[in-house]
């Protein structure tokens, strides 16, 4: 029977990490559906800014109380992971609880610390549940997470508390048949089990283990499709994260060329310079790979859309739909691809989910930026879109294409000569 268990466990195991792994090849095809990105700064200034904001959650704090219970979660889930570990190991070697015989009277006390974490993670679950559904936090139930956002969200949450009951349940009953009082709070779920025969504990501890397990491997699979995908491309995001200061704009140097070689007749076409065939982002394949990553990345925590003075003024925008929009483009894209493989487009674009009305709402003041626990840039996004309206489409709200005449025509923003413009001082 044993032999059994471990043959199901193995295949189990197996077929979840295949369809894992399967999964983050799409969204990697995904992301690299972007164009190529020339980086720069330091390999040891990415490492440490990665430590500082993504290990070190530096930034979630700004906010206390969903930071610090965050903060909970995060640290529960990367060391109770040393348990899921052992689990891992004894279900394929069929052995119960190896790591004892390994680690002796420091056994006890670990299985107590970890079951402290998997108490608090199950707490803090219960909070941002209570934030989300009684409370009804303003940004997490704007209009931007009605349906399945806000669906995934809860989702998660429930799991992790399921997860987390299962993995107590599992410890209480197991510390009822062996009668040890050593682990601080499935100690306290003992009584629950004080009639129960050896025969049932023993059959309510195997059932939470394979509950638990197969639910870590269900979770696992699940995580690719939901905003829960940052636990892992947080660190990522945050390594390749510009490090340049916010507000610099990136020269694009095919305009600068096309300018130069315009205005002077004289100017040499630089050595295998190819005129750039359009100009910003109609898609998500104008757009570079880090901004898919960004996209990708959010947590949909709505810091950056709390932060924005378009929205708070009433406007249509919301950087985080914005994030949202494109990844939901990215996933649109490589799916058509996977099925039409000599296609190049679908015949879509980002413009079709992202409206003029929101691009223009921008201020382009970098508060969304700012805000974003792991650095990502909605403004970058915004403004290649913007660049596309303008360069390709002509499209501009009436007041910046009156500007831009003026500019060329009059070398200013105003509407006179440059021979009239000193007339304001007199």
């Amino acid at each position: 029977m044993q032999i059994i268990a471990q043959i199901i466990f193995i295949l189990l195991l197996i077929i979840a990490i295949y369809f894992f792994v399967r999964s983050i090849k799409q969204i990697r095809n995904n992301i690299f559906l972007g164009r190529k990105l020339k980086m720069d700064t330091s390999t040891r200034f990415r490492l440490t800014n990665m430590t500082r904001v993504a290990l070190g959650q530096s930034k979630m704090l700004i906010k206390p109380v969903a930071g610090f219970f965050h903060i909970l979660i995060y640290i529960g889930f990367v060391l109770i992971n040393i348990e899921v570990l052992e689990i891992i190991i004894d279900g394929i070697t069929g052995k119960h609880r190896i790591f004892q015989s390994i680690l002796g009277t420091i056994y006890p006390i670990a299985i107590g610390f970890f079951e402290i974490l998997a108490f608090l993670v199950l707490t803090a679950c219960i909070v941002f549940i209570f934030r989300r559904d009684v409370i009804k936090l303003k940004r997490l139930n704007s209009s931007d997470m009605q349906g399945w956002p806000k669906l995934d969200a809860r989702y998660i949450l429930l799991i992790e508390i399921f997860l987390m009951l299962a993995l107590l349940i599992m410890n209480a009953t197991d510390n009822q048949l062996i009668a040890a009082d050593s682990m601080p709070i499935s100690s306290f779920l003992r009584p629950l089990f004080s009639g129960f025969s050896a025969s049932s504990l023993a059959l309510i501890e195997r059932t939470a283990w394979w509950v638990h397990i197969i639910g870590i491997m269900l979770f696992l699979n699940y995580v690719p499709f939901s905003k829960h995908l940052h636990i892992f491309l947080a660190f990522p995001n945050t390594y390749y994260a510009d490090q340049k200061p916010k507000g610099t704009f990136s020269n694009n140097e095919a305009i600068t060329t096309e300018v130069k070689l315009m205005l002077d007749p004289s100017a040499v076409v630089p050595e295998n310079y190819e005129p750039p065939s359009s100009f910003g982002a109609k898609d998500v394949t104008d757009l570079s790979w880090k901004n898919l990553m960004n996209a990708y990345a959010c947590t949909e925590c709505g810091r950056c859309t709390t932060a924005c003075p378009a929205n708070i003024t009433g406007k249509l925008l919301s950087p985080r739909k914005i994030m949202m929009d494109t990844r939901d483009r990215a996933e649109e894209l490589g799916a058509f691809l996977n099925l039409n493989k000599q296609e190049k487009t679908d015949g879509k674009s980002l413009h079709d989910k992202i409206s003029a009305e929101e691009l223009w709402a921008c201020t382009s003041c970098n508060a969304c930026v700012e805000a974003c626990p792991i650095e990502i840039n909605p403004l970058d996004i915004i403004l290649q879109m913007r660049q596309y309206k303008v360069m390709e489409e002509t499209n501009a709200p009436a007041g910046i294409n009156n500007m831009l005449a003026n500019l060329e025509n009059n070398g200013a923003p105003w509407q006179f000569s440059a021979m009239e413009r000193a007339k304001w001082a007199e």
